[in-house]
């Protein structure tokens, strides 16, 4: 129960969009990518790409570079260094930022996002992504 509390709600999401930046992006996937694990480094990449595609609108774009945003932070909610629960928030704020989101989200982003992660964690059970997306 105490856990939800420390959720990020929409509000801090949006207003983290001034955090965003793709070099910090970048910069924070290589440095917790196998920490945070292969859904938080799978919403991040669909998020990038849906943010990156000409046919997403102006206001999802604001939307997805506040979660990504957040996700950037050093600080949050939940410090990432706690083990097991340190990306539980930033998990939280891109699965709301993806459902928020997810009529832009096509099958061609979701095959560079899985492609990405395949570079980078190598062979991987697809079916761990399964749910994560409508």
């Amino acid at each position: 129960m105490e856990e939800e509390k420390k959720m990020p709600d929409q509000a801090m999401i949006v207003s983290s969009q001034k955090h965003y930046s793709e070099e910090g992006l970048w910069d924070k996937v290589k440095n917790v990518a196998k920490k945070a694990g292969l859904k938080v480094i799978y919403l991040a990449l669909v998020l990038y790409y849906t943010a990156t595609a000409s046919t997403t609108p102006s206001e999802k774009k604001a939307i997805i570079y506040g979660a990504l945003g957040y996700f950037i932070l050093p600080i949050d909610l939940i410090p990432d260094a706690i083990p097991v629960v340190g990306f539980s928030d930033d998990f939280a704020a891109l699965l709301w930022c993806a459902a928020t989101v997810a009529a832009c989200v096509t099958p061609e982003i979701k095959s560079l996002a899985e492609n990405k992660l395949s570079d980078w964690f190598g062979d991987f059970d697809r079916s761990e992504l399964k749910g994560l997306l409508k």
